[in-house]
């Protein structure tokens, strides 16, 4: 589970609902000065997380002239979805409410998907017409589903929330895995996850175990992409990054120190690296 420094926006942070053709979704937004306006940048967060997940990343992406943008997907957190029916969480679907999103925030924005969220942006790259991203990239995202280990942890909670409310199964989840230290107000990580849709979690806990393997389609579209991973990670090994990466013929970045969230693990490196792969990219365009 990933664990953001904060719930609260920073400073020049706002926090409005983005209005798309297939409904409302909770934002955080932070906009560079007009003058030095590059681009844009759609992030989605992973399985069980939400928008904060990016939370320090956004000033120093909008401090660099990219308007940021992260997004409760249909379900997560802040932005509603039905609790007891899993069909508007197929990927089709998620995926489809991504390009509704960059078809709200205007103009060709940079794609990044967090784990779960790489999954969803490489179903809404592969779907979209030519022209709808500037860039993708995966972080922490891999080729296929994810590893046996994690896998029987997510076939775990999913079992569990098949008969257990979400405030019992939040129980068991801490009784399972002591918190990790951190700044943050456990009642925070709480309240989120208990603003989750079960169905959400459960269709989206069963995706990440049965993902194919669409490296080889998405190397075809002809989009510049980008995969960036901490230096450890046992949800997809390095290596298969590492591949994943060869195969795309994509930038890769490995930020040190980090394991499978870099947004949270090391978030000044990790926006550094980001930026360093968009600004070739807004330049040319």
């Amino acid at each position: 589970m990933s664990r953001p420094p904060t719930f609260t926006p920073p400073p020049g942070v706002d926090a409005p609902r983005l209005q798309t053709a297939r409904g409302e979704f909770a934002t955080l937004d932070a906009r560079p000065p007009a003058d030095q306006a590059k681009g844009t940048v759609l992030l989605l967060p992973g399985f069980t997380g939400s928008k904060e997940d990016f939370i320090a990343l956004l000033r120093p992406i909008a401090d660099a002239g990219y308007r940021a943008i992260s997004v409760d997907g249909r379900g997560q957190y802040q932005t509603e979805g039905p609790a007891d029916d899993e069909s508007p969480y197929a990927q089709d679907q998620l995926a489809q409410d991504v390009l509704a999103q960059a078809e709200a925030v205007g103009g060709t924005p940079h794609l990044l998907g967090h784990s779960l969220g790489g999954l969803i942006s490489r179903a809404a790259a592969l779907r979209a017409p030519a022209g709808t991203f500037a860039s993708l990239t995966l972080m922490a995202s891999g080729p296929a589903a994810i590893s046996t280990s994690q896998q029987a942890r997510a076939k775990m909670l999913t079992d569990a929330l098949a008969v257990l409310s979400m405030a019992e199964a939040w129980a068991a989840i801490q009784a399972m895995d002591p918190p990790e230290e951190t700044d943050l107000d456990g009642e925070a990580l709480r309240e989120r996850w208990l603003r989750h849709s079960p169905a959400q979690l459960i269709a989206t806990g069963k995706q990440l175990c049965v993902e194919p393997d669409r490296v080889t389609e998405l190397a075809d579209l002809p989009l510049r992409k980008h995969v960036i991973s901490g230096e450890r990670d046992d949800t997809w090994p390095i290596p298969w990054l590492d591949d994943m990466a060869d195969r795309l013929d994509a930038h890769r970045t490995v930020i040190t120190g980090a394991e499978h969230s870099p947004n949270t693990d090391r978030p000044k490196e990790t926006a550094a690296a980001l930026i360093a792969f968009w600004d070739p990219i807004s330049s040319s365009h």
